[in-house]
């Protein structure tokens, strides 16, 4: 935007601003890093940074309201988005919370007998592989899930793929809490191997995707080219390990994952996968992502799609992790 239109546009409401006082600030948001100015003097313009887009508070709700067609976000897969990211994504208020919520689960932890600590797992393994499970579609109740899981109880009137997503869901966290050295970050080769358990018997390709994949409700069109999709991982693999804290490898882990889209089908499942293994692997609770609104999470992972915002999302994983700590008692191997 243009320092005069800008200027034009605050005084319309009636509050009179000087326009040195709108070019001091548009220079405080450049140094800031929240502004890119190009040009000089009177064709001096500014865009939104990718840091900007990163912090930007978005109601999420309001923006997946808006008819595709009709929204302003971008369309096409943002190449700067990993290089651009922070180590510090997590305000210091936010990590207080997350923390604290920690150093719960690790007292929860430390007198925990072995009877107790296995029913909590089976209990987090049915809510994550049903609540997973059911943001995807699959029809299964929570009732159905448990006897599926416990009872290996097929429910009548169901696809067997249904089932078939449920179980990987199970193998799934089964491998990350028994193999959390194997993710200490986030590599190509356990990204491949956590999807290939998650789409097993699903008739899903494994490897990188060769063919374009659509995102359903949105205009986000991800990278195409498998040369470009292995590059965004490497990417992606290197901006979760320079992430200081396991919440925040976790939470750019599952968004990074659902971005990039680098299989052909089952990308979002494997975030979630992801997201746990890398909190496993630092001694952190586990999500079930039981009581997040399915709804929420697609609206907050549209707002990332399409603006590179993180702010809902990051809500959620907060709210999802503190709920963990509250509800369940489950540790790596």
């Amino acid at each position: 935007m243009q320092s005069s239109v800008l200027h034009t546009e605050m005084t319309k409401s009636g509050e009179v601003i000087s326009l040195i006082t709108v070019k001091r600030a548009l220079s405080e948001m450049v140094g800031c890093g929240i502004l890119v100015e190009a040009g000089s003097g009177r064709s001096t313009s500014y865009s939104l940074s990718v840091a900007g887009r990163i912090f930007a508070d978005v109601d999420a709700k309001k923006y997946g309201a808006i008819e595709p067609d009709k929204r302003y976000g971008m369309g096409k897969y943002n190449f700067d988005f990993f290089s651009a990211v922070s180590t510090d994504i997590f305000t210091d208020e936010e990590l207080r919370t997350m923390n604290e919520a920690t150093g719960e689960y690790e007292k929860k932890m430390k007198d925990i007998s072995p009877v107790i600590e296995k029913k909590e797992l089976e209990r987090l393994i049915i809510e994550l592989s049903w609540k997973s499970s059911k943001i995807e579609g699959n029809t299964y109740t929570l009732l159905d899930t448990e006897k599926l899981i416990l009872e290996n109880k097929e429910a009548p009137g169901h696809d067997r793929k249904e089932a078939q997503m449920i179980l990987n869901h199970k193998d799934a966290f089964n491998f990350v809490r028994e193999n959390s050295q194997k993710f200490e970050t986030l590599t190509k080769q356990n990204l491949e191997e956590l999807h290939a358990i998650l789409v097993k018997d699903l008739t899903v390709g494994l490897g990188l995707r060769k063919k374009a994949v659509g995102v359903t409700g949105s205009i986000y069109r991800p990278i195409d080219n498998i040369h470009q999709i292995g590059e965004a991982v490497e990417a992606l693999s290197k901006t979760v390990s320079k992430m200081e804290t396991a919440y925040a490898k976790a939470l750019v882990a599952l968004l990074g994952i659902s971005y990039i889209q680098p299989f052909e089908d089952g990308n979002k499942r494997t975030a979630r996968l992801m997201a746990n293994a890398l909190l496993l692997a630092h001694k952190c609770s586990p999500l079930s992502y039981r009581s997040v609104d399915e709804n929420d999470y697609r609206e907050a992972l549209l707002v990332f799609y399409e603006l590179n915002s993180i702010m809902p999302f990051k809500k959620i994983f907060i709210g999802q992790y503190v709920f963990a700590v509250e509800n369940y008692a489950v540790k790596r191997k």
